[in-house]
C-alpha cells in the first residue's frame, strides 16, 4: 500500500518525538521513501543523526541553512510529496498551521503542501481540550487536512488525561486511508464482529477458543481505509483497533448479541468474523472453584445464541457475510451453514492447516454465496483477504439488486 510513496514526515518539539522514530521505521519497513523535516524544539528530544540513520536520506529543518542544497527547495519537496504527516504535532504547530505562519520549514512546507496532510497531535496537560487548539483543528479539518484524535493515558507530566500519541499502528493505519485512492464504500455502514468470547466458569476461569481477532480486525481496517463507516465489536483480542471505527469491547457471546442487535438497523453489510463460543456454563461460580488433584470437575453446559442467524432474520436490507472454521470438509460444512443460518456470502476456511486461519496473519479461504457461487482465494494476507470479501459483498449485492429475480444467478466470478 505505501511501497514507493514519497512522503514527508515532520517532527515538533514533543517528548512524544521518539516515537515517531518508530512510525518511520514501520514506514520505511513498508517500502515509503520518507523525507524527515524536524523543528528547532525537535532536536531537542531526538537529534539528527536519528532521524539520517532511519530514512537513509538528509535531515531538513533549517530553511536558511546554507550548508544544505534542499533548504530552499520547500516548495519543491511539498509538490513531490504523496503526503505530508506530522507526528508528534504540538499545539504550536496545529496552531501556526491553522494560521497559515510560516516562519521555520516545516511551517512553511505545510503552507505549500497541496498533498494531503496528517497531524498526529500529542500535547500535555488541557492543552487538547482548550478552546483556542479545538479552534485550530475545527479550522484545519474544514480545510481537509486530517487530524487524529489523542489517546486518553498518563501524560508526560504526570496528569491523565486526552493528549497521548496514537499507537504507530493507528497512525499507519490512518496514513494507509490517506493514500488509498478507492473510496467504493463511501456511505457504507458496515458492522463487523471480530475475535473470541469468554464465557465464565468462575471469577478466573472461562470458556474460549483460539480465535486472535486478526480477521475481523482486517475487515474493519480495509472497510474504513475504503470510507466506510465501521462498527466493531470484539471480544477480548491483544489487537489494537483501527483508528476511525466505533469500537466495542464485549465478553461474553450474550454481550456480543446486544451489541450486534443495537447496530443492525442501521447496518448496509454486516460481516460476522466472530467465533463465539458454542457453549456456555449453566451456572458460573460466584468464588474461584478450588483445584483437586484426585477429583474431577463436571460442568453443565448450555448453548450460546445463535447470532448470525438472528442478525439474518433481523437484517432489513442489509448484506450479511458470516465466517465458517472448519477442520474437514470444508465446502459441505460451509454450504450447509450457508443454507441454514439464512446469510447471503459465507466464508469458510481449514483451520486445522498451519499458518492460516486462527492466530495466524495470512489466511486462504473460500467464498460461498447463497446463488451457488464458490471461489478460492489462494492464501494471502488476512488484510488483502478482507478486501476481497469486500469486493465480493458488493459485486453480489449489485447483481442481485440489478435483476427482478431475487434467486438470479450470481454474477461471474470476480478476478
Amino acid at each position: 500500500m505505501l511501497a514507493g510513496s514519497e512522503l514527508i514526515l515532520g517532527v515538533t518539539g514533543s517528548i512524544a518525538a521518539y516515537k515517531a522514530a518508530y512510525l518511520l521505521r514501520e514506514l520505511r519497513r513498508a517500502g515509503a521513501l520518507v523525507t524527515v523535516v524536524t523543528t528547532a524544539h525537535a532536536e531537542r528530544f531526538v537529534g539528527a543523526l536519528t532521524w539520517r540513520t532511519l530514512s537513509g536520506r538528509p535531515v531538513l529543518s533549517d530553511l536558511f541553512d546554507p550548508r544544505s542544497e534542499e533548504a530552499v527547495e520547500h516548495v519543491a519537496l511539498a509538490e513531490r510529496a504523496h503526503a505530508v504527516i506530522v507526528a508528534p504535532a504540538t499545539a504550536n504547530i496545529l496552531a501556526k498551521a491553522a494560521h497559515g505562519l510560516a516562519d521555520d520549514f516545516l511551517s512553511t512546507l505545510l503552507l505549500a503542501a497541496r498533498c494531503p496532510v496528517l497531524m498526529v497531535p500529542a500535547m500535555d496537560g488541557g492543552m487538547w481540550s482548550h478552546p483556542a487548539t479545538s479552534a485550530n483543528v475545527a479550522t484545519l479539518r474544514a480545510r481537509g487536512v486530517t487530524v487524529l484524535e489523542p489517546d486518553s493515558g498518563e501524560l508526560a507530566s504526570g496528569l491523565a488525561g486526552k493528549g497521548r500519541l496514537p499507537e504507530v499502528d493507528s497512525i499507519l493505519e490512518a496514513v494507509e486511508r490517506l493514500l488509498t485512492p478507492v473510496r467504493d464504500l463511501a456511505g457504507e455502514r458496515i458492522l463487523v464482529t471480530a475475535g473470541p468470547t469468554r464465557e465464565p466458569i468462575d471469577p478466573v476461569r472461562y470458556l474460549s477458543n483460539r480465535s486472535s481477532g486478526k480477521m475481523g480486525h482486517a475487515l474493519a481496517t480495509a472497510a474504513l481505509r475504503r470510507g466506510a463507516e465501521v462498527v466493531l465489536i470484539s471480544g477480548p483480542t491483544s489487537l489494537t483497533p483501527p483508528s476511525g471505527a466505533v469500537y466495542v469491547p464485549v465478553q461474553t457471546a450474550e454481550e456480543m448479541r446486544e451489541a450486534a442487535l443495537q447496530h443492525i438497523e442501521s447496518a448496509t453489510i454486516v460481516i460476522k468474523a466472530a467465533a463465539v463460543a458454542d457453549y456456555r456454563v449453566r451456572d458460573p461460580r460466584a468464588s474461584k472453584i478450588k483445584s483437586s488433584k484426585t477429583e474431577g470437575l463436571t460442568l453443565e453446559l448450555l448453548p450460546t445464541p445463535d447470532i448470525l442467524k438472528e442478525l439474518a432474520a433481523r437484517r432489513g436490507r442489509a448484506f450479511i457475510v458470516g465466517f465458517a472454521a472448519e477442520t474437514r470438509d470444508v465446502r459441505a460444512s460451509g454450504t450447509e451453514k450457508l443454507r441454514s443460518k439464512g446469510i447471503d456470502l459465507l466464508v469458510a476456511n481449514d483451520v486445522s492447516r498451519q499458518g492460516i486461519g486462527f492466530e495466524s496473519d495470512d489466511n486462504e479461504v473460500l467464498l460461498l454465496d447463497r446463488w451457488g457461487g464458490a471461489i478460492e482465494l489462494p492464501r494471502m494476507r488476512k488484510l488483502a483477504v478482507a478486501g476481497a470479501i469486500l469486493d465480493r459483498a458488493l459485486a453480489l449485492r449489485a447483481a442481485a439488486a440489478a435483476s427482478p429475480d431475487p434467486a438470479a444467478p450470481h454474477p461471474r466470478p470476480l478476478p
